[in-house]
């Protein structure tokens, strides 16, 4: 296990590398530039701004430079944002992204997982098919059609709940914008989940478990249902990481303070540091959640061996 796991951290190494270096010269390579602004600065001032903050070096120079930053744990200062470094910036918002993430995955493992195995043990029935037909809905409406239609119904017409705002995360402003987050995710964990259980349901094993007698409730959650949610294992890595650090669309149109929102308007207006740190955060991220998958896997599923 503990090989494995060294294995996972010196692949996730050169990964990051990766991801740094194609960041900063992808940035770089935009038009544009992060002090152009409706009035032109003099060429005295602009070459004072660009040798401030180390843009007057060559490209490779610059390049050594960030590369040195991360090493020690430094993404640099924000090119728009006055007197705030990157980390700074990570720090304010990744609250709002992760109390409404943790939420989303939460809600959406907890409804997905339970209708996806109401489903497989009534297979071809009325419940099966309602299920999946909702799910499919679900795949298929994207976010930025269900949050406005949401906010409209539930927040101008009956007037239930805030039409946006964080509101120091009060609760009422909460309830929109996880519902419009966990939606989609209920439609696919509901659907990886029936396929899995449907698949294990019919397996040597399970049928071994009935023939001895064994209750019928045994059977689905002590013998089938952890079998069943190992592709959902895979899954919820990356889908993870996406609602942790945020939805552009769910961020915006609920004038949520969360990472999606900084992420893309710091795209916008070239402020490569902030952009750069925000992916290498997604990155690392991912690379941490997939290594908790692979772990989960071993606990979940005695056949599978981490050597």
């Amino acid at each position: 296990m503990l090989r494995f796991i060294g294995r996972r951290l010196l692949v996730a190494i050169p990964t990051l590398f990766l991801v740094v270096t194609l960041a900063f010269f992808m940035m770089r390579a935009a038009p544009g530039s992060p002090f152009d602004m409706d009035r032109k600065l003099s060429p005295e001032i602009e070459a004072n701004v660009m040798a401030k903050y180390g843009m007057n070096k060559p490209l490779g120079a610059q390049y050594v430079d960030y590369l040195k930053g991360v090493l020690h744990g430094d993404f640099g200062p924000s090119l728009k944002y006055k007197d705030k470094t990157v980390l700074q910036i990570l720090q304010e918002n990744f609250k709002v992204s992760l109390t409404l993430g943790l939420s989303a995955i939460t809600l959406a493992g907890a409804i997905g997982v339970t209708l996806g195995v109401m489903a497989a043990l009534r297979q071809n029935g009325w419940v099966d098919y309602g299920v999946m037909g909702v799910a499919i809905i679900g795949v298929c409406i994207p976010t930025f059609v269900t949050a406005p239609l949401l906010v409209l119904l539930f927040g101008s017409i009956l007037q239930w709940l805030p039409n946006g705002g964080w509101n120091d995360g009060a609760i009422a402003n909460l309830i929109l914008p996880i519902t419009v987050l966990a939606l989609p995710q209920i439609a696919i964990i509901s659907r990886l989940t029936r396929a899995g259980m449907i698949e294990v349901l019919h397996s040597n094993y399970v049928r071994t478990a009935r023939a001895k007698g064994l209750p019928a409730h045994r059977v689905v959650f002590k013998h089938a249902l952890r079998a069943a949610i190992l592709p959902l294992v895979s899954y919820l890595g990356p889908a993870c990481a996406g609602l942790l650090t945020g939805s552009l669309v769910v961020e915006k149109i609920f004038n949520l303070p969360g990472l999606g929102k900084f992420f893309v308007i710091s795209a916008l207006q070239r402020d490569y540091t902030v952009v750069m740190g925000m992916v290498i955060f997604y990155a690392a991220l991912i690379l941490f959640l997939n290594l908790v998958a692979d772990l989960l896997y071993a606990v979940l599923d005695p056949r599978v061996r981490l050597s």
